[in-house]
């Protein structure tokens, strides 16, 4: 019988409840014998354009002591994004922060701090967290600061999707243990996005946010807001000595009886999808200064073939996390599996692994998808409890033993993706993939999962990986991943430029492309004249080749955050190589070296304000602050613009036939009900009812 590859996908991380408030906000020392400061306003907005999102965070911290006091504020660290400004309000002036080599920022800061003078700093913490402080904010007092992130914005199937992080993930329990947050924005909080795109946008959605304010300007432009006002009774503090561009400010009195604000502790999804029809294309976001410059590009491929479906049955082991840390969270996860039992065909089989210090078959090998079958693997969920560690090694490896591999087998992990029981060392779960030919499917669920360990796993097997929010629906996301199981995948991608000289392209490693999925490409280039591209690969053992020429821009000015783009994407594979291969010296000098010069927080790198005077007396280049007020520049140009159509490839299109899209199923979910069209329930129609499945996860932690 012929082998077929296994696909495996891992839903990794914690699902919507948890009995530890772990939420973005102010720390204040657990044993802190002073109140803790408040997080007053929290403004954010965010452009959606070009391939890439902007987000930019305006945030007023008070203190309401007689001394004055140190802020750090925490928060979660958004996939993929690049942390790019930090400044602080100095003097009524605010006043950008410059990276250097993060012991350096941490030297200087704690000197300022000890002088009195004012100073901030922005840190990276591992894979989990943004660490903001900011020093000193006065008694009875307040600062405001501001930071902004970039990150590229791909789409699936169709749809794109962006995240706010606020819910920090819960697994570092160390930080827990040491410090409290101050999660709640007593007086003025906002969210504020705009989507722009050359292709038309036929709906935009904010699915747990129902009172949210969208408004679709044009085919292309859709803007969606939530504001929230807290009720704080308050005295004015020095409000006659405020700037014009600080908002007058109050502080709490005791007395006063606040009502609750807004709380940042659960993740804002958004939601936007693209009419359906489109062609594949292929797009080309570049800066160059002039001619006689080199360029920097972001290349975007949209495939327009739709992968053939595998007609064959499916095998489906479910690998679930029952250590402790899912307590709380358990309800959500069992429904969230019979929702995705529910939907398998009649020729599907599936299995059940539950693992916390151990692992345990609970159907006893795989079973028929039935109603019969169901209903039983769904009582036997019921009546186990989550308790103990995590042994996610255990788990996996009993899963991956018991596949049949004449057969096409999907793997679905659910966990918080934190190993703390067994085997934990890295190179041992790449051993484990090498046993057998599977391809890691990872949705990393929870901002705390260890993204580097998953996205290697995923990269090893030639799959794919998804960071998920709690506030995203499981049951949506099983579905959008069936589609990419059950379907042929394009493998050995190979991406091939003539004609004008390319450089520096990152990733240098394309694995596979499943159906649905971008390919998003950056590099250098330089020259002028005609590029030619193909792309090449193999899809069900077939070879294929798609081509397209046309030339890079001489001179391009409106899109300078690719550069950072760019930068941040070749640090992260130098970073991957520091965990495949240990901390070696030139891997740590290259991320400092491309760091520094664009402007990026790293693990290496942090971001430090203070005084111009300190910046001149230190002799630290203002590069950051040149870079920044360039990027205004052409933010602002782009702000009064209709969107711009990046398609280089129209003259000779790449790909002829539409792209895939939700709104159009495919054979596979036309035969069984998989989503999209008329009778069938698709992950846009998910999305859509997501607050009522909200409700029912309430009910179901209740009843629990």
């Amino acid at each position: 019988m012929m082998k077929h590859w296994i696909p495996t996908i891992s839903l990794l991380g914690i699902t919507l409840y948890s009995s530890v408030s772990s939420a973005a906000g102010l720390l204040t020392p657990s044993n802190s014998q002073l109140p803790a400061l408040t997080l007053y306003d929290h403004n954010v907005s965010v452009a959606i354009e070009d391939g890439y999102a902007i987000t930019r965070v305006d945030q007023v911290f008070t203190n309401p002591n007689p001394q004055d006091l140190e802020a750090l504020y925490s928060f979660p660290i958004p996939d993929k994004a690049a942390l790019a400004e930090f400044s602080y309000w100095i003097d009524g002036k605010q006043i950008m922060g410059e990276v250097i080599e993060r012991k350096k920022a941490k030297t200087l800061y704690q000197q300022e701090k000890s002088a009195g003078r004012e100073a901030g700093l922005a840190e990276q913490d591992s894979f989990k967290t943004f660490d903001i402080h900011v020093s000193p904010v006065r008694a009875k007092d307040k600062v405001r600061i501001q930071l902004a992130y970039i990150q590229p914005a791909t789409l699936d199937t169709g749809i794109g999707r962006y995240v706010y992080p606020l819910e920090d993930g819960g697994v570092d329990e160390e930080k827990m243990s040491f410090w409290t947050a101050t999660e709640v924005v007593s007086n003025h909080f906002s969210f504020n996005v705009t989507v722009k795109s050359a292709y038309p946008i036929d709906a935009l959605r904010l699915p747990n946010h129902p009172n949210a304010s969208i408004k679709q300007i044009s085919d292309g432009v859709w803007q969606a807001s939530i504001e929230a006002h807290g009720n704080v009774a308050a005295i004015t503090q020095n409000s006659d000595e405020a700037p014009a561009s600080m908002p007058q400010i109050t502080v709490p009195t005791e007395a006063s009886k606040p009502s609750p604000g807004f709380k940042l502790n659960q993740d804002l999804v958004l939601y936007w999808r693209h009419k359906p029809g489109l062609t594949g294309s292929v797009e080309v976001i570049a800066n160059r200064a002039d001619a006689n410059s080199e360029g920097t590009f972001m290349m975007v491929i949209t495939p327009g073939e739709d992968l053939p479906p595998i007609s064959a049955g499916t095998d489906w082991t479910f690998i679930l996390d029952q250590s402790g840390s899912m307590s709380g969270k358990y309800g959500s996860l069992t429904s969230g599996i019979k929702q995705a039992l529910s939907s398998l065909r009649p020729n599907d089989r599936f299995r059940i692994i539950l693992f916390n210090n151990r692992a345990t078959d609970l159907s006893h090998g795989f079973v028929e998808a039935n109603n019969a079958n169901t209903t039983d693997m769904i009582n036997r969920l019921n009546n186990t409890q989550p308790h103990n560690g995590t042994n996610l090694y255990a788990g996996l490896l009993k899963g991956i033993k018991g596949v049949n591999t004449d057969r096409t087998n999907a793997i679905v992990l659910v966990t918080d993706g934190v190993a703390n029981v067994g085997e934990t060392r890295q190179k041992q779960f790449l051993s484990l993939l090498e046993t057998t030919d599977i391809r890691l499917f990872t949705f990393i669920m929870g901002n705390s999962a260890n993204k580097p360990l998953l996205n290697i796993l995923t990269r090893e097997s030639n799959g794919f990986s998804q960071n998920i929010s709690n506030n995203d629906d499981i049951i949506g996301q099983i579905m959008l991943a069936v589609s990419k199981v059950t379907h042929e995948a394009m493998h050995e991608i190979a991406l091939k430029f003539d004609g004008v000289r390319v450089s520096d392209v990152t990733p240098k490693r394309f694995g596979s492309l499943y159906r649905g999925q971008q390919l998003t490409v950056f590099g250098h280039y330089s020259g002028d004249g005609e590029a030619a591209v193909t792309l090449t690969g193999n899809i069900a053992g077939k070879d294929k080749q798609y081509q397209t020429h046309f030339d890079f821009p001489n001179q391009a000015n409106l899109n300078p955050e690719v550069e950072r783009l760019w930068a941040y994407a070749t640090i992260q594979e130098l970073a991957e190589k520091i965990n495949d291969f240990g901390e070696k010296t030139e891997l740590k000098s290259a991320i400092i070296d491309i760091a520094t010069q664009f402007s990026l927080v790293t693990n290496y790198t942090s971001m430090i304000v203070m005084r111009e005077a300190q910046f001149k007396q230190h002799k630290i280049k203002r590069s950051n602050l040149t870079r920044t007020n360039e990027e205004h520049k052409a933010q602002q140009q782009r702000l009064s613009q209709a969107p711009v159509n990046h398609q280089v490839d129209q003259a000779q299109p790449m790909y002829a036939t539409p792209r895939p899209n939700v709104s159009q199923p495919s054979p596979y979910q036309r035969s069984y009900g998989g989503g999209g069209g008329s009778g069938a329930v698709g992950p846009w129609d998910i999305i859509l009812f997501l607050p009522l499945l909200g409700l029912l996860r309430r009910k179901s932690k209740k009843n629990a």
